[in-house]
């Protein structure tokens, strides 16, 4: 069998959304003991056990809740009184459980490389951020320019579902030459569970677009979730100024 912490390295390296479940305390008849681990990746998949039954299926479901949260987790599970919810375990004892979401680079993806995007990758960079730039020009798009970066997305932002697997702790930062390419970005990203999405706008053009995504038929909780007018509200007016703007408010999420 494939050591846990072997796996676990595996899934950080493929930067693959997942949490470590750690039994921390039992009490009575439990099928499994103190320090047993069970990783579960946000599609369900595990690798490990802490007890099998419908007690583990409780716990994966919080796990993925603590995925998509970023935030740890410790619960009680009386295994007694799941017996009586006729959940499978008889084993009539209490687990005490740790649910830690796998620590994994943040990743910031800026759709745009003009003005704006140059200082925000510098910015990100320097505080740990893995940087992914969506840019459709060549001259604002070449490595001269972002050194620092492994992903430059040739591509405008229509055509980038095909080409990134979004996750929930992933960043998005708007920051497009013209309304139409921020909207067509809001487009492809909305329909994914992210951490953060920003848009640079001004109060009349995030009005403009809200009202456009809402014929589009998003949803008011999916529109609600964008950053608009992005980064936080400090007189920033230089381009490096909103980049710092943008920084803190991601940080603050």
């Amino acid at each position: 069998m494939q050591d846990i912490y072997e796996i676990i390295q595996e899934l950080k390296q493929a930067h693959k959304p997942s949490a470590i479940v750690t039994v921390i305390a039992t009490k009575g008849s439990t099928p499994r003991e103190t320090g047993a681990k069970m990783v579960v990746c946000l599609d369900g998949t595990i690798f490990g056990t802490i007890g099998g039954a419908a007690v583990e299926g409780m716990v994966i479901e919080e796990a993925k809740e603590c995925i998509g949260s970023g935030k740890i987790r410790r619960i009680w599970h009386d295994l007694d009184d799941e017996a009586k919810q006729d959940t499978g375990m008889i084993c009539g004892g209490k687990m005490e459980f740790f649910i830690e979401p796998l620590a994994l680079a943040s990743r910031l993806y800026i759709f745009g490389g003009g003005h704006v995007a140059l200082p925000l990758y510098r910015f990100a960079s320097q505080v740990g951020f893995s940087c992914t730039i969506i840019e459709d020009r060549p001259e604002f798009a070449g490595n001269d320019r972002f050194p620092l970066e492994k992903e430059i997305i040739m591509a405008r932002p229509e055509e980038i579902i095909q080409k990134i697997q979004f996750t929930p702790a992933d960043f998005v930062a708007i920051v497009t030459r013209s309304h139409e390419l921020d909207y067509q970005a809001l487009k492809a990203v909305l329909p994914f569970n992210l951490r953060y999405i920003g848009l640079i706008a001004s109060k009349i053009k995030k009005r403009q677009i809200f009202e456009q995504l809402q014929k589009e038929s998003f949803a008011k909780a999916q529109i609600n979730r964008i950053h608009s007018p992005i980064g936080l509200d400090i007189g920033a007016r230089t381009p490096e100024e909103i980049a710092i703007a943008i920084m803190a408010e991601i940080i603050q999420v």
